[in-house]
């Protein structure tokens, strides 16, 4: 089933994050695949309306779909300046399968001196503390100043990926980020749905999953897990905390 709105002026509030619980259960409903949550999203909010890209699996993805839908949708990624090659690799690898005018956000230069001054260049392994801080200026920072400039985000999330994420929806009011509207498409997929649909459309893919890493991010915080350990576990490796995130996403089982 297709889901057509009709926008008049009296309601132009219910696309500037004035969604009522009503209307957002409505859309979850309606909306059953990846591609039809999509394409509301981008039929609606383009072109304010951004994909946050990491380049691991889940979002290479999104932005075939995404492409298929309407090719200058936009795509940006956090550059926080302590990647892998190889996520740089498949950065380019995809902006230039799709012609994408990628939009790359970087941390703020005093603010990442600063903390190199006062705290060492490896101060992740000395407490969650300084890891938090870390994350903080590299990618929550950069994050925020592209999403006040959006009236929404779209997202690789998936539900089986923590605990933590298993409270998500497709389509959410992001109450971290004032109201405004969150896109999670696939987060009812699973890892190896997300694998399955790469393959079957000869997307280019992060050369890092094929080494045992399901999760990446940044080098220094990112290893490959063993059999039998949770897909996010080479995340932060050294943190003995489950439910390890970096502070991009909302924790939904505190709410």
């Amino acid at each position: 089933m297709n889901l057509v709105i009709i926008i008049w002026p009296e309601e132009m509030q219910f696309f500037m994050g004035k969604f009522t619980a009503e209307q957002i259960n409505q859309l979850n409903n309606d909306l059953k695949t990846p591609q039809e949550v999509l394409k509301w999203a981008i039929d609606n909010l383009h072109p304010k309306l951004g994909m946050a890209s990491s380049f691991g699996a889940e979002d290479v993805a999104i932005i075939d779909m995404m492409m298929k839908i309407n090719p200058k949708a936009r795509i940006f990624t956090l550059d926080t300046g302590r990647l892998n090659q190889e996520t740089y690799d498949v950065m380019d690898e995809i902006r230039n399968k799709y012609n994408i005018n990628l939009e790359v956000m970087f941390p703020d230069q005093n603010e990442v001196e600063q903390m190199v001054r006062v705290n060492g260049m490896n101060l992740f392994y000395q407490s969650m503390g300084n890891r938090k801080l870390c994350c903080g200026i590299r990618k929550v920072h950069p994050l925020n100043k592209m999403l006040v400039t959006l009236d929404g985000w779209i997202t690789g999330l998936r539900n089986d990926q923590t605990q933590n994420r298993a409270g998500s929806k497709k389509i959410e009011v992001d109450e971290q980020h004032n109201g405004m509207i969150k896109i999670n498409p696939i987060i009812d997929w699973s890892w190896d749905q997300t694998l399955d649909y790469i393959k079957s459309n000869n997307i280019p893919y992060n050369k890092l999953h094929d080494k045992g890493y399901p999760s990446i991010g940044c080098e220094p915080c990112t290893r490959a897990i063993k059999p039998g350990e949770p897909l996010r576990a080479g995340r932060w490796w050294w943190e003995t905390d489950l439910e390890k995130e970096c502070g991009l996403h909302a924790d939904h089982g505190n709410k």
